[in-house]
């Protein structure tokens, strides 16, 4: 992640928020890409003020709402045929072992696994791909759809933005406990909202018997 901190650091800022949007678009559309890895890094270049924070943002939001939407529309053309390709073609990230556990939390959530799933590495690539192919109503998908990628995006950034200017400003004029304080708080409330993410993705064993279209009318 420095390294990738430290390519961006060289670029315009411009360029920084086009990457943004490109690389979590391109995630979206099921391309395992390291989209969360570039947020990071943008949201700290914002709070050493390279780059602005709101931009960093509204760019990766409309990335993930863009995205998805072309790996919905792409997922409800291909079907279920296109998941499996691009499972032979990236077996380590979507292996029919993680599209059975995609289409499971799907079967069980419904549209809430859009939401949530911008927060699990897994969904946040196969959400829109997996809901096009299992025929979710568009109109509901772009609702799950731009909630998530608005609080992921937003809340990601300005979470780690305001880490790092606290962290800075504790740095010069209090200590080394105020920055624990600071991290500890943010980790904590992103380890809960992750925790609440991998919740709605996991396999129970009762889940296996379950239809899989079973949960996109909820």
């Amino acid at each position: 992640m420095f390294d990738v901190s430290h390519w961006l650091s060289a670029l315009p800022p411009v360029a920084v928020y086009l990457i943004v949007a490109g690389v979590i678009g391109v995630e979206s559309m099921g391309v395992p890409l390291p989209g969360e890895i570039v947020l990071v890094s943008s949201a700290l270049l914002a709070a050493s003020g390279v780059v602005e924070p709101e931009w960093v943002a509204t760019a990766a939001a409309f990335g993930a709402i863009v995205g998805d939407s072309v790996g919905y529309a792409v997922g409800r053309r291909g079907g279920r045929p296109l998941l499996e390709r691009l499972g032979r073609r990236f077996p380590k990230h979507l292996g029919p072992a993680h599209l059975a556990r995609a289409e499971q939390s799907f079967a069980r959530h419904g549209v809430w696994a859009v939401f949530f799933g911008r927060f699990v590495a897994l969904l946040r690539i196969l959400a829109g791909p997996l809901a096009g192919a299992l025929h979710v109503p568009y109109r509901r998908f772009l609702l799950a759809n731009a909630a998530g990628g608005l609080v992921w995006a937003f809340g990601t950034t300005y979470l780690l933005y305001t880490v790092g200017r606290a962290a800075e400003h504790w740095l010069k004029d209090i200590s080394w406990a105020g920055l624990v304080l600071a991290v500890l708080a943010g980790l904590g409330s992103t380890w809960w909202l992750r925790r609440r993410a991998r919740r709605m993705a996991a396999i129970e064993p009762d889940d296996a018997t379950e239809p899989v279209g079973a949960g996109t009318d909820r």
